[in-house]
């Protein structure tokens, strides 16, 4: 019986971490001002009819806190490779030399800033509203064991409170997430 609850509890937090694991990512790709790599992972490509990471065709680095550097490892792939950048929609201007394409990073307006960080919070009550999902539905298993007699009705408030606890963990990993990427963001 208890072994039911378990694996009800385990499913749940499973899920809440998978949300917070989606969070971090899309935080990745928010530009905060400062040159990353994970700014440029989620860019796809059509390479010979099949659609290709940016990052399975070049090595992306950022020498400096400004500056991206892509070096394809098929120098043929430069043009389609900077189209690809340019259409992103993350703002960026890259130029090439034949060899690698740098991306130097623009100093964002506060108005972009602003804009960024409703971008963020956004982000994060998604991952909220996944967390608080993945509870409701812990928490419906749990009433219908209890319903069908395969769980004693202790059972379903010892793990409605288990599932609850999970849940206030997630969520606060969520806000202290957003707040340094706010932070990360708002700095000049």
């Amino acid at each position: 019986m208890v072994e039911e609850l378990n694996d009800i509890i385990e499913t749940a937090e499973m899920e809440m971490d998978e949300a917070v694991e989606f969070l971090k990512r899309e935080f990745s790709h928010i530009r905060a001002g400062k040159a990353s790599p994970a700014l440029l992972e989620g860019i796809r490509l059509d390479y010979y009819g099949t659609s290709t990471p940016l990052t399975q065709m070049a090595s992306i680095t950022a020498p400096e806190a400004r500056l991206l550097v892509v070096q394809p490892w098929d120098k043929s792939t430069i043009p389609l490779i900077e189209k690809g950048i340019l259409s992103s929609g993350l703002g960026l201007n890259p130029s090439n030399d034949g060899n690698v394409i740098r991306i130097p990073l623009p100093i964002l307006s506060e108005e972009r800033r602003q804009e960024l960080v409703k971008v963020t919070r956004d982000v994060a009550e998604k991952a909220r509203v996944s967390i608080r999902n993945s509870r409701r539905n812990a928490n419906d298993a749990i009433k219908k064991k209890v319903k069908d007699d395969s769980l004693p009705e202790d059972s379903r408030f010892e793990g409605e409170e288990i599932i609850q606890k999970h849940t206030d963990k997630h969520i606060a990993a969520v806000d202290e997430a957003l707040k340094h990427k706010e932070q990360d963001i708002l700095t000049v």
